[in-house]
C-alpha cells in the first residue's frame, strides 16, 4: 500500500441532513456520540495500510479542519511520506466550485500527479461502514484492472438512489445505470441489486487520463457515476469488488446517513444488544479525536416513588457527562451532556454540551451541539406543537434541535412549564 494514494470527497453540502449540516459539512456532524461521519473512512484507510491520503472539503469546512487537525495529525510521519492533507478548493483549473465527483478529483490532479502513486483509492467521507480497502486493492491487481468499483447488494426500491451494475460471471461489469427509475436486478434475484458504494480503486495513469478527456466534454455532468464509468465499461477491464464487512457479521453493515431519518437509524442501531456495527473491535478500531475530559459521572440513587435516581439503561455516554437525577433510556449522550433531577431522556441522541433542564422530558429527538431545554418542556410528544416552535420534524417523526434554536426561542416561545 506504499504506492496507494486515497483521495476522500468530502465537499457535500449534505442539504438532507439539515439542520444538523447548517454550521457544518455533512463529513464533521458528529456520530455515535464521540465520532464524526468521517472518522470511519479515514479509519478504514489507516488500518488498511494506507498513509497517504488527500481530504478535499468544499462547504462549510471549519469543524472539519479542526477535527481532522486536533485529531488525526498525529497517526502519519512527514518524514516517512506520510500525509493526511486537507485540500480546500483551488480553483487552479477553473473559476467555480466543483461540478461534480470527477471534477472534485481533476481540479486537483496537480496534488495527485505530484505524489506518483500507483493507485489512487477514490472514497466518499460520508457513510458508516468498516472495510478493508486493501484487499480491494490486491482484487485491482490480481485480475489486472483498470478500475474497480466496490459493490453492495441492496434491494430494488433502495437502488434508485444507487449506481446499479450488471456483471458477467468473472464479475467484470458490462452495465452501469445510474439512479435508475426501473433498476436492472441481480440475474436469479429479482428482489435485489448490485449497487455501487461509490468507492473506486484506479490504476493512476488510467485516472488521470480518463479525468483529462472527461473536462473537455461539454455535455458531461464530471460525475465518475453518470460519465466515466458509463463511457468504459465496454472498452476497459472494469470490475466489480463485492464488499467485505470487517465486522465479520453475516450481513454487511454500510449506512449512507443521508437523511436525518437514516441518521438516526444508523446512530440508534449503536445502542442495540448486538450491534451490527461493533465499535468495540479492537482488531478494526474507529478512531477519532479524544478530548480530555472526566470519566461519566452517575449521582442521585434513591430508588423510592417519586426520588431522583440518575441512570441510564441501553445507551452509550460520552466522556464528560453528567447524570443528575435524570433518567436516560436508549440513547446517545455526546461529550459534556448533562441530564438534570427528574428528566427524561429517551430514544435521543444528544450533541456535545447539551444540558436537560429539570423535570423535561426528551424522546425521539436529535439535540444539536451546546442547547439548552429549559426545565419542565416536553420535545417529540406533540410533533404538531413541535413544529409550531420552529423545529425541525422529520419525516420519520424525529425532532431536531439546531443550535440557533435554543434556550432563547424556547423561553420565548412561552414553554416552561
Amino acid at each position: 500500500m506504499l504506492d496507494t494514494l486515497a483521495v476522500v470527497l468530502a465537499g457535500g453540502k449534505g442539504s438532507r441532513l439539515e439542520p444538523l449540516t447548517r454550521d457544518r459539512a455533512k463529513p464533521a456532524v458528529p456520530f455515535g456520540g464521540g465520532y464524526r461521519i468521517i472518522d470511519f473512512t479515514l479509519s478504514n484507510c489507516l488500518n488498511s495500510g494506507i498513509r497517504k491520503m488527500l481530504v478535499l472539503t468544499q462547504y462549510k469546512a471549519m469543524s472539519l479542519d479542526r477535527h481532522i487537525n486536533l485529531g488525526w495529525r498525529r497517526f502519519f510521519c512527514r518524514d516517512l511520506d506520510e500525509f493526511i492533507d486537507i485540500v480546500p478548493p483551488q480553483q487552479r483549473i477553473d473559476e467555480h466550485w466543483y461540478q461534480g465527483t470527477a471534477d472534485a478529483v481533476y481540479q486537483n490532479i496537480y496534488a495527485l500527479e505530484k505524489e506518483r502513486p500507483s493507485y489512487v483509492v477514490i472514497l466518499a467521507g460520508d457513510h458508516i461502514y468498516k472495510m478493508n480497502y486493501r484487499t480491494m486493492v490486491e482484487y485491482h491487481q490480481r485480475v489486472n484492472a483498470d478500475l474497480t468499483v466496490g459493490a453492495l447488494r441492496v434491494d430494488r426500491q433502495a437502488a434508485r438512489e444507487f449506481g446499479v451494475m450488471q456483471v458477467d460471471e468473472h464479475d467484470q461489469i458490462i452495465g452501469f445505470q445510474e439512479k435508475p427509475t426501473h433498476p436492472r436486478t441481480i440475474p436469479g434475484d429479482d428482489d435485489h441489486c448490485l449497487a455501487s458504494m461509490g468507492i473506486y480503486v484506479f490504476t493512476a495513469r488510467f485516472l488521470f487520463e480518463q479525468l483529462c478527456r472527461d473536462a473537455t466534454d461539454p455535455e458531461s455532468a464530471h460525475d465518475f457515476g453518470r460519465n466515466i464509468i458509463p463511457s468504459i465499461i465496454a472498452s476497459h477491464r472494469v470490475f466489480a469488488f463485492p464488499f467485505l464487512d470487517e465486522n465479520r457479521k453475516r450481513d454487511a453493515y454500510w449506512r449512507d446517513v443521508g437523511t436525518l431519518d437514516a441518521y438516526y437509524d444508523a446512530n440508534m442501531d449503536l445502542v442495540a444488544i448486538d450491534p451490527l456495527l461493533n465499535m468495540y473491535d479492537a482488531v478494526w478500531p474507529i478512531r477519532t479525536y479524544q478530548p480530555i475530559l472526566p470519566p461519566p459521572k452517575f449521582v442521585f440513587g434513591s430508588t423510592g416513588a417519586g426520588e431522583r435516581q440518575g441512570c441510564a439503561l441501553d445507551s452509550i455516554v460520552c466522556q464528560g457527562c453528567v447524570v443528575s437525577g435524570g433518567r436516560v433510556e436508549r440513547s446517545i449522550l455526546g461529550p459534556l451532556v448533562r441530564v438534570n433531577s427528574y428528566a427524561h431522556v429517551q430514544d435521543s441522541i444528544l450533541f456535545h454540551g447539551v444540558d436537560i433542564g429539570r423535570r423535561a422530558q426528551v424522546r425521539r429527538a436529535i439535540i444539536d451541539k451546546g442547547v439548552s431545554i429549559p426545565p419542565g418542556v416536553q420535545i417529540g410528544y406533540d410533533l404538531e406543537q413541535d413544529r409550531q416552535r420552529g423545529f425541525t420534524v422529520s419525516p420519520g417523526g424525529i425532532v431536531v434541535i439546531a443550535k440557533a434554536d435554543g434556550v432563547d426561542q424556547v423561553l420565548q416561545a412561552g414553554l416552561v412549564a
